[in-house]
Parts: structure tokens; C-alpha cells; sequence
């Protein structure tokens, strides 16, 4: 037993980020989970087309739906953490929210670093209406088709963070705690990505999968979405170390768990609006 806790414990440590490497160019296993997360959404989408006759989508807007997400993805969690996050550093900085360089106490290259998942999610809902405009498709009849595919990615999603040794939690105690080589200061961690990984990904998909078909309001399966990822990234946040430049930013709560109770209720009042308009029909 203490052989495979310090395994455990350790595994961080003796974890590389890059598959391989040719010259400057690098594949990390980061890259690779985010491809892998949005492929599982893609086919699980293409699934529900084919075996559920309520989905009056071709193959081919499904494809043109996930690239108006992933582009919404990628620009909304870029902007949502430069304005959740470090909004006064990138004022000052405004070339360095498009540009892979920091120009600051020099000129050098560090690739495009800090995402926000809530960014990423208000991205995702502006490209959605965007392309359901240009076709002519009803926003939550994306939404029931999409959203109960999403939360299985997340776990490759926080898998790659895993492996990058980033976005490591709390100091514990415990022995589920591990090193992390990229972590401020000796101690074991909470090894929150995997708590993510699991509740966020495994757990939550299971149950929207599970309960797709029993919510028959257009739209409701969106706002019971919002409400159990926020629920789950709330608590699993006080395992998470916050970020060290905002550290707890209202009380004992983290930057994250605000927005999470955003969404929180920004489900629950979907929910509400969705069942009066269900009641005066």
C-alpha cells in the first residue's frame, strides 16, 4: 500500500506534457484531449440525428454548428479571462490578448495562456445563435441536441490539465494529495483536475444522458445544465488553488465559484421562464 501511495503521490512529477516533439514544432497531450473532447461531442451529436427523429438536423449543420462553437469556444475563453480574471494587467497590455509574445520586462514568446471556461461558455452560446440565425435552426433546439453531449469531453479536457500539471489544488494533508512540480511551495495537493474530470465529465454526462429524453420542454435541458455544472465547479473549487494574482476575491470565495453561482441562477430562472411559458400556452 505505501508502494502505490507514493506512486500516487509522485505520479505528477514523472508525468511528460509533449507526445513528441520534431524540432520547434511539439504535440502535448493538452492539444490532443481538447481534439479528442470535441470529437466525442461531435459523434455523440451525430448519434442522437440518426436514432432521434425529434432532431431536424443534416450532418452537414451539425458540422457547421460545432465549428461556429469551437470558434466561440476559443475567442470566448480567451476574452473571458482577460476580463474575469486579469482585466487591469491586459489594459495596460492590450497587445498580448491576441499576440503569443509578453512584451513586458522584455519581448519574448509564451503562447496564448489564460482560458476561462465561463468565457468559453458565453462564446459558445453567442456562436450557437449567430449560426442558428444564419440557418434558420431555433437556438434550444441546438441546445437540446448538443448540450447533453458536452460534459463527457470536459473530462479529456481536465485530463490534459492534469498532465500539463496545471490548475492544481489546495494543499492538503490526505494522502489523494500529489506533488506538483509547477506548485508554489512544498506540500501535498488536492489533485482537483481529476475531481473536475470526474464530477464535471463522467458524473454529469451520465445524468443528462440519462434524463434527455424525460425533459420534453424545449430549452430545460439547457438550464438543468447550467445548474449542475455550476453546482459541481462550486464545491470542487475549494479544493482548487485559486489564481495567485486574485487569490479569494468576495469573502472565502474564489472568482470561480462567483461565476458558477451565476449560472447557478441563470439556470434556475431559465427554468422558471421556461415552465410559465409552458403554463400560458
Amino acid at each position: 500500500m505505501d508502494g502505490f501511495l507514493s506512486w500516487w503521490q509522485h505520479l505528477p512529477e514523472h508525468m511528460d506534457p509533449v507526445i513528441f516533439q520534431i524540432g520547434s514544432f511539439r504535440l502535448q497531450y493538452y492539444g490532443l484531449m481538447y481534439i479528442v473532447a470535441f470529437a466525442f461531442t461531435y459523434f455523440l451529436a451525430l448519434y442522437r440525428i440518426k436514432h432521434e427523429d425529434r432532431f431536424q438536423m443534416n450532418v452537414e449543420q451539425l458540422q457547421g454548428l460545432m465549428t461556429a462553437m469551437i470558434l466561440g469556444l476559443i475567442i470566448g475563453a480567451r476574452l473571458g479571462y482577460v476580463v474575469f480574471y486579469n482585466l487591469p494587467y491586459y489594459l495596460s497590455h492590450p497587445l498580448e490578448i491576441i499576440l503569443p509574445f509578453e512584451f513586458s520586462g522584455g519581448f519574448r514568446f509564451t503562447g496564448i495562456t489564460g482560458m476561462s471556461y465561463h468565457g468559453g461558455l458565453i462564446g459558445v452560446v453567442i456562436g450557437t445563435i449567430i449560426f442558428g440565425r444564419k440557418n434558420d435552426l431555433a437556438f434550444f433546439h441546438m441546445a437540446d441536441l448538443i448540450v447533453p453531449c458536452i460534459p463527457l469531453g470536459y473530462t479529456f479536457g481536465r485530463l490534459g490539465n492534469f498532465i500539463n500539471g496545471e490548475l492544481y489544488g489546495r494543499l492538503t494533508t490526505h494522502p489523494i494529495g500529489m506533488f506538483f512540480p509547477l506548485a508554489l511551495g512544498a506540500g501535498r495537493r488536492h489533485p482537483s483536475q481529476l475531481y473536475e474530470a470526474f464530477f464535471e465529465g463522467i458524473v454529469l454526462f451520465m445524468v443528462l444522458w440519462t434524463v434527455k429524453k424525460r425533459v420534453t420542454t424545449q430549452g430545460a435541458i439547457l438550464g438543468l445544465y447550467l445548474m449542475g455544472y455550476g453546482l459541481v465547479r462550486f464545491f470542487i473549487e475549494y479544493a482548487r488553488q485559486p489564481d495567485a494574482h486574485l487569490g479569494f476575491v468576495f469573502f472565502s470565495f474564489s472568482m470561480g465559484q462567483l461565476l458558477c453561482l451565476t449560472m447557478i441562477l441563470a439556470g434556475a430562472m431559465l427554468l422558471i421562464v421556461l415552465r410559465s411559458n409552458r403554463k400560458n400556452a
